[in-house]
Parts: C-alpha cells; structure tokens; sequence
C-alpha cells in the first residue's frame, strides 16, 4: 500500500506554454545572472500534450511489479482499452501511471481494479490538496517508481502517465528509478499520479518538490498518541498552515501553509518551542530520502540473494558432492516413506527457494501475462517452474510406477540465486551512475548560521538553523573554511571564494560588499555576512542539479530501437524455446541422433526440456533496455563535473554528428569586454562634450558595445574616482551618472545598427554606416578612410551623428580569447567545419576570421538573419550546432540542432541552448562534442554487446552446436550468463566515468616532449 504522507516536492515550472524560441524578458539582479541556468526546461514533446480536455480528469497510479518495456505496454494497453480513457502513459523507471479519462464514464477505481486485473499492484495517488486553494502554475513533480526492469516497463509507465487528465509531460528514467510530472494541481493531485502507476503494477512514491507553500518535515519525540494530538492542536492552531497531513509510521509530517503569513522556519520554531523542547523538527530533504530508498532497495535484494544462496549451496551439496562421500551419500540414500531423504531435503529447500524468495517473479510474471504482455520475468517464472515442476512430477510418477527419473532441484534454486544476484549488482552499478547528482547534493552546507537582527538592524543573536530553512533575506554568517549555505549578496566582510565545484573556474573570486556569492562554494579566509537572495530550488546548485537530472531522465532517440525490441523480445524467445522443445524432441523419438547423447537415466523429453529450458533463461531484455539511458546518466554526469550541462539524451545525440560549428564573434570568440582605443571628432566639438552625447544616448542600451563607451567616458570624466578602475558592470548605477548625463527622450535600439534618441531635441545616432547611411547623414572621406583602417585591423567603428551631422568616431577593440585559435584548428582536425556569423562588418568580421582561422564568414548578419544562415547549412541534412552568449544568439540557439550557450551569457540564451558552458572557455564546445561522440560510441558498444549476447547465446543454449561440440549448456549456467549480461552492460557505461577531455596538443598533433 501506497503511504499516506506523499514525500513530493513540487517545483514551479515558468514559462509554461511558451512557445521554443520566444523572447522573454528577464530581470536583471546582477552578477549572479551570469551563472544562472534556465528557469525552465522545455520538456520534451510539450507542444503535443497541450490541455486537459474539458470534462477530462487526470490521474496517476503507483503501478508495482513492472521490470521491463512489456510490462508497462501491457499496462498501458490495458488502460486504452477502458472505454472513456483518452490517454494513458506508464513509466517503468518510476513505477507509475498516467491516465486521462473521462469522468463521466470511467471512475478511479475502474482504472484500478483495470491494472489489477492485468496482473499488476496498483495504487490510485490521494490527494491532500482539497482545500480549494488556486494553483495557476503547472507544477512538477519527481516520482521514485520500483518494479521496472527493461525499457518495456518505461512505456507502459510513460503511456499511463502521458494520458492523464491535467498532465502535459511525463518522462520515466530506467537507470534512476525515477519519473519527472508536470501537471496542473488543479486538475490532477500528486497522490493520483502515485496511484496511477501503483494501479498499473508498480511501486510509487513522490521524491523532491521547490513548492514553497509546502514543506515536509520528520518529527522526533513522539512517544504516545497525546503527544501525536498535542502536535495536531498546535498545527490546527497556527495562523496560515492551510493543511497538513501525518505519517506517524515514518514520523513524517507534511504542512501546507501561506507563506504570506507564515514561513516553513516558523513552524519548526513552534512546533518545538510549543513542546518545551520535547518535539525535535527537521527538514526532509529529497535527496536523502532518495539515497535511503536506493540503500533500502538494494539491502532488501541483498538479502533475497543471500537466503536463496544459503538455500541453494545444500541442493547443490547433495547434487553434485555427496555422491563422492560415502557417509554422506548413506544418508542420503536413506529412504523415507516413498522418497529418499536427498529428495525430501532437494524438495523442502527448492520449494522455499521457488515459492517464497522466488515469489517476485510470478508476482511480476502474472501481471504482465494478465495485461497482455510479457517481460523478463515471464522467462525467469517460466524457466524455474519447468524445471521445478518436472523434478516434482518425476518424484510423483517415480514412486507410484516404480521407474525413477533424474529430477533438476538445482536448476530451478540455481537459477533464482543467480537472476538474483545479477539483480542486486546491477542495483549496485546503477547507483554509482546517479554519483555526480550525489556529489552536486553534497556541495550544499546542511546547516547555515542565522544572524538574527533587532528592529534598528544591530545583530542580537546567532542562532543555527536547518539550510533548508533559510528565507530570502536572512542575513548568515559564513565562516572561514565553510561553505556559502544558499546564494545572495555580501553585507559585511572581505574573503576569496572557491567556486570551482559550480562554474568550473579554478582561480578563487574575491568577495567584498556587494559582491554575489553562490550556494555551495567555499569561502577561504575572511568571515563573511550574506544576505540570502535566492534560496532552495532557486539557487544556482539546485538548478545545476535539476538540469542534471532531467537530462538524466530524459530519453535518446537511439533508444526507441530497444523499446520495439523489449515489445517483441520474450515472444519470440519462447516461440524459440518451444521450437527448440519439439525439435529435439522428434528427432529423438525418431532416432536421428543416437542414445548415446542422452544423459544417464534420462530420456528425449528431459534432454531436450533442458535445451528449451536454457533458452528461455538466458535470453534477457534488460541488456537492450539498459544500454542508453546508463550510458546517458554517466555522461551527462561526467559532462558537469567537467563543466559542460547537457539538457538530455537527444542533445547528446544530435552533437555527436555535429558537421558545423557555427560562432557568434562578440562575447563568444572575443572575450565580449570590448575597450575604446580610438577617438577622434569631426567638428569643434569639445572631446568630453563629445562622450557626454556618446554616452548619454548608450546609457540606456544593454549591449556590450555600448556598456564599453560609457565606461570609457565615465572615467575619462571621473577618473580620480575609485569607481572608475572599477568594471562597470559592478558600477552601472544610476547614482554614478546624475550630474553629467544628458537628458534623453525617444530612446530606441536599432538591432544590427546602433542606438536613436533625441537630446536638447535634436536626433542623436551611435552606431555603424548603416544606421546613418539609413537616414541621410553624409559621412565625409576623411572618416570612412579612418573606419575602414579600424576595420581592417579587427576593431569596431562606431560613427556618431548629432542632428543629423557626424561628429565623431570611436574605435572598438574587443580581444579575442586566447584559446579561439586552438579550438577553431581543433575543431577541423576533429572534421568539424567551424563558421563565423556576426553583425559586425565584413572588414572587422574578415580580420578577426583570419585571425582565428575561419575560413566561412557571414557579416552584417541582422538577429533573424542568422537563423537563415543557420537553416542554409542545414538544407543538405547537416548537422549544426551554434554558439553563443547574448539575447540576439537567442532565435539562432534555438533554431541550431545543438545549441550550445556560454556560461557568461544571459539567461535567454541559456534557456534556448541544448548545452550550457559553466566556463567562459571554448575548449568546452571541442570537449561537448568529444563527450556526445564517446558517449553514442559506448552505447552503441552497449547495442552490440546486448545484441550479440543473445544472438550468440540463444543458439548455443538451443544446442545448435551440441551434435559437433557435444557441450551442453546447463540451465542455472545459462541463468548465470542471463544475470551477468545486464550488469556488463552496466558496468560498459561505467567506464565513461574515466573520460578526459581531449588534449588540444592532441587533437593538433602536437608532440610535447
């Protein structure tokens, strides 16, 4: 049964309904957008579930019992077939269900008792949430599902949980265990969506939320039922807790509350204080919860193995050792009532090993067949019984004719032991695929020092808190040596940070007032006091590893070739088995191979039912159903530990047949801090005058060009000032300004152009020849000689016109980033063709290309225009990726195969790429692709393995090659090799976790001695 306390964390999905592509403005809060990832993903194929239906009502089900592809088919299938349901998704990894019906024809227990009948443990979610609160925002939810053990299961739970009513997305990960739901709380509960998939056979439970009106909570201290209602009548008494719901089996309290009235620490403060102290609160994290059940699941398979293996070690014993022991084979021959004692003792051990331990896979079995599918444990089920049943028949018609027959106990215990082992190593090897999410969770302090201030702001105490209750706001205290508890600005105090672990960047960061600061990373040697800005799901960290995780879960497109195997896979296995059952069989009967091959005391029948039998169980799903997403959660694992986040399997795909790189010039090949170098005028005008009209007009504008020109003319008139050796990035503010800026009306930006505005009332221009080409100012040959001459030397010439009279130039140079020139020369030994697209000129675009070693150059390339240029390489079937870091790379990012995002650049085009670059480096696009090519080059090792080991291991199972060989393959060996092949596969994937990033000196065919 499902628990009543669901641990689910729900996290708010922005944006949703938003087409790919679309601008959306963001706000700025400073130097810690420059790290910060999406606040959404897009999830794969939003724009095909659209909304629920009017009339429709959604819901998910915990569905146990699930192992592999077939499985979850036969759950779905069973669910389509109810008439009144629309859709219906299953997801193996999760263990759930997702079913949209309509409420008028089907009720939730129809859906139920539909799993339930297909031979599956079902569960319909509760939901909690019946106070009629309004929930605008989708929500999404992460599910730990059991059961599932090949790709089979994933679509049957994927299908369930697809076609319930208020979800638009589902994704269902067979490495992790895990589904990802996004839903509308107001049409569809979190505890639905757990029933969902227990209904369609499978375990469930919600994992992780970013929901900030909820919290969960673990209760210590509770030692009677008055102390279980002196907690209910304090919760009942607070002001704001809207509702709360409590598992006093796990001691787990789940609160709904206002966070208008009252915060997730407050509750904890009351709850203790209004104990006396008794009541001890902390919070649950996901996370660990997460660890715990993995550690749970793999100590229960742990045990299931050893007792099958204590049990199976005496069968075997008096099997194969006894006979060579003569005291013990006495005994063994000791005849009690109509069998001997070897018998009995084979009997009782092998039942218990069948029936008991054993017990899973008919459980398992039996849901698939009764939903109309198949999966490995149908094979297992159907293995051990043949053997287990013959050994038992053979006793029976032994002692009521008289005409003893040799029984197979072992095979059947064998057989188990081993299934059951492979299965608790592949827990195993799955686990340490999940270890960079692991290592992400630990960069997070657990707990954080409160300053807790007056009413005047004077620190009166310091008290620690729970990390996880930290508000926006608070003011903490960070220690030398500790970490940073959540992201937020520095108040007080001066130190070096380490913030390697989160944006890749080795060198230590000074910290001063002001400065932004990030969750998890260490601070060196001063104490620090920070404000808290962004806490839980907000913080950098988190999204980090949000993003790791759903592209962890996310599916390869390589993978639908093991999902229509998984669907066709144990069919035909058993149409083999049976084939080969009838063949040896008649050619027995008829005598085409002699006597002499059978062994002693046996017959045609038992030998050939041993072939079949060793064909059913060495066939094995699993493999196939593991290959991708193992492979996928170790690379994008790997990809974050070297500072490249990859958003999914089919970002990961797509790269690794990149055919062009496609690059932005400002901030992406240049280091995007362009400086004045240059600036000469036309007319009497006084030079400080001059930048005073310059940067008047670009005060107002975002571009890099623009931050550069004002910053030049602020320390040209304010160069004493302190602030002036400052970026001015850290000093844009308008109190800098006041006093010598002009004053400017009818400002507008001019994309691929330049700036307008009016000042005094007269039209101002700053930008390139277009701009005032465009409109009829005359440039004099004296200064389109001077801006050709920047040109050509790689710098930008922007002209200023005032009332429609050019008045000046200013040169721009923006240095190019030391390693563009490496990167572009390896990216064409890597048979890459790198292109330069850029809304620059084509002298300084040409300059800078000839610099790097681009050969492809686009110019004067308005925004929407590199779209074009990209979906012209992409007309012959290439692949293209693009790089990039500012708003404008946007529409391109998106309309690039791979698009791949500076970590520097802004939050829009992060959210548009498929790959994010935490380092300002480019060696990360050279390494991105190398990752993406390793990782498909592993999965297709892992393919062809799988494929190899059945197409290698069916017929010498069969006997194929007994007649030139006599080697016969014993059923529990086969088992063995059954057990062993998913977990190679496993371990195959493993080894992506020793990837390097290439060497540049390599890929140049440099020697370095």
């Amino acid at each position: 049964m499902a628990p009543s306390i669901r641990d689910l964390q729900l996290m708010p999905v922005p944006g949703v309904g938003r087409t790919p592509g679309t601008v959306v403005p963001v706000d700025d809060t400073g130097d810690l957008e420059d790290v910060r990832l999406l606040d959404s993903y897009e999830r794969e194929e939003r724009e095909k579930k659209g909304n629920v239906e009017e009339g429709m009502r959604r819901i998910q089900v915990s569905v146990l019992g699930m192992t592999c592809a077939a499985c979850s088919n036969s759950v779905e299938a069973a669910l389509v077939g109810i008439r009144g349901v629309v859709r219906a998704s299953v997801a193996l990894l999760q263990n759930k269900a997702d079913v949209v019906f309509d409420y008028r024809l089907v009720k939730d227990e129809d859906i139920k008792t539909a799993i339930e009948d297909a031979g599956f443990d079902a569960e319909i979610l509760p939901d909690p949430n019946t106070f009629g609160t309004k929930t605008q925002k989708k929500l999404l939810g992460q599910f730990r599902i059991g059961g599932m053990t090949c790709a089979a299961c994933v679509n049957s739970v994927e299908g369930i949980l697809r076609k319930l009513p208020g979800v638009s997305g589902a994704t269902v990960a067979l490495a992790t265990s895990l589904g990802e739901v996004e839903f509308d709380p107001s049409v569809i509960s979190k505890d639905d969506i757990v029933n969902a998939i227990e209904d369609a056979g499978f375990e469930a439970a919600l994992v992780q939320s970013g929901e900030q009106d909820k919290v969960l909570l673990v209760v210590a201290g509770l030692s009677s039922e008055v102390d279980v209602q002196i907690l209910d009548g304090m919760l009942r008494d607070m002001k704001g807790v809207k509702q709360f719901n409590f598992n006093q089996n796990q001691t787990e309290l789940e609160v709904l509350f206002d966070p208008e009235v009252i915060g997730s620490r407050c509750i904890v403060d009351m709850i203790e204080g209004g104990s006396n102290g008794k009541l001890k609160v902390n919070v649950q994290s996901p996370y660990s919860r997460m660890t715990s059940n993995h550690m749970e699941e793999s100590s229960n398979m742990f045990k299931l193995f050893i007792s099958s293996l204590f049990l199976s070690i005496p069968v075997f014993l008096i099997r194969v050792v006894c006979p060579n022991i003569p005291f013990f084979y006495s005994l063994m021959l000791w005849r009690c009532g109509p069998f001997l004692m070897s018998d009995w003792l084979q009997f009782t051990l092998v039942s218990i090993v069948q029936f008991v331990i054993g017990k899973r896979f008919y459980i398992a079995a039996a849901r698939a067949l009764r939903n109309g599918s198949t999966n490995m444990d149908v094979l297992v089920a159907l293995g051990t019984s043949a053997s287990y049943f013959y050994s038992v028949f053979a006793l029976l018609y032994g002692a009521f004719t008289g005409l003893w027959s040799p029984t197979y106990f072992e095979t059947s215990a064998m057989l188990i032991t081993f299934v059951l082992l492979g299965k608790y190593l592949e827990i195993l090897a799955k686990g340490k695929t999940s270890d960079a999410i692991k290592k992400l969770v630990e960069l997070a302090p657990a707990t954080a020092i409160l300053l807790v201030k007056d009413a005047g702001g004077k620190c009166i105490q310091e008290r620690e808190i729970d990390a996880l209750l930290i508000h926006p706001g608070d003011t903490l205290k960070v220690l030398p040596g500790s970490k940073v508890p959540a992201d937020g600005v520095v108040e007080w105090g001066s130190s070096y940070a380490d913030e390697s672990m989160v944006t890749g960047e080795s060198k230590p960061v000074l910290k001063e007032v002001n400065s932004v600061v990030i969750g998890g990373t260490m601070n060196f040697h001063g104490a620090l006091h920070v404000q808290a800005t962004k806490v839980g799901s907000s913080t950098v960290l988190s999204q980090i590893i949000s993003l790791v995780e759903t592209a962890q879960m996310s599916k390869a497109p390589i993978q639908k070739f093991a999902d229509f195997v998984a669907s066709i896979f144990v069919p035909t296995v058993v149409t083999m088995a049976l084939l080969t059952l009838l063949g040896w069989y008649i050619c027995g009967t008829f005598g085409i191979y002699p006597e002499e091959w059978l062994p002693e005391n046996s017959s045609c029948f038992v030998f050939s039912l041993m072939f079949a039998i060793s064909v059913v169980v060495i066939a094995c799903p699993c493999a196939l159903g593991l290959a991708t997403p193992t492979a996928v959660m170790v690379a994008t694992g790997v990809g974050a530990n070297n500072g490249v986040l990859i958003k999914g399997g089919d970002a990961l795909e797509r790269a690794q047949k990149v055919k062009y790189v496609v690059f932005d010039k400002t901030g992406t090949l240049t280091q995007g801090r362009p400086t004045v170098t240059t600036v000469r005028t036309y007319t009497e005008i006084d030079r400080g005058d001059f930048l005073t009209f310059v940067a008047s007009a670009e005060a107002s504008s975002e571009h890099p060009l623009a931050r550069a020109l004002v910053n030049y003319a602020h320390h040209f008139h304010f160069f004493n000032e302190p602030s002036a050796a400052k970026d001015f990035h850290n000093e844009h503010k308008e109190s800098n300004f006041s006093g010598w800026l002009l004053d400017v009306s009818d400002f507008s930006a001019l994309p691929g152009r330049g700036v307008q505005c009016f000042i005094n009332g007269k039209r101002v221009l700053v930008g390139n020849r277009k701009l005032l080409l465009e409109n009829g100012v005359t440039i004099p040959d004296e200064a389109e000689s001077f801006v050709a001459e920047l040109e050509e030397s790689g710098k930008t010439g922007i002209l200023v016109a005032y009332h429609d009279t050019l008045i000046g130039v200013l040169g721009l140079a923006d240095p190019l980033k030391r390693e563009a020139a490496v990167v572009v020369e390896g990216l064409k030994n890597m048979g890459v063709r790198p292109v330069m697209v850029t809304g620059d000129n084509w002298r300084t675009a040409q300059a800078v290309a000839k610099e790097v070693g681009i050969q492809d150059v686009r110019a004067e390339v308005m925004p929407s225009g590199k779209v074009d240029a990209i979906r012209s390489f992409q007309k012959d079937g290439s692949t293209v990726a693009m790089v990039g870091d500012g708003i404008n790379d946007s529409p391109a990012l998106a309309a690039a195969d791979v698009g791949i995002a500076i970590g520097a650049g802004t939050d829009i085009a992060i959210e548009a790429a498929d790959y994010v670059l935490m380092r300002n480096n480019l060696e990360d696009v050279i390494a991105a692709i190398d990752l993406s090519r390793k990782t498909f080059s592993r999965i297709r090792w892992n393919y062809a393995f799988a494929m190899a080991y059945n197409v290698v291991a069916i017929p010498v199972a069969a006997g194929v090659f007994f007649p030139l060989l006599r080697f016969r393959l014993p059923p529990w060996v086969a088992g063995a090799c059954m057990a062993l092949s998913s977990v190679s596969v496993v371990c195959s994937s493993l080894l992506l976790r020793r990837y390097k990033r290439p060497r540049l000196t390599t890929l140049l065919g440099i020697t370095v001695d």
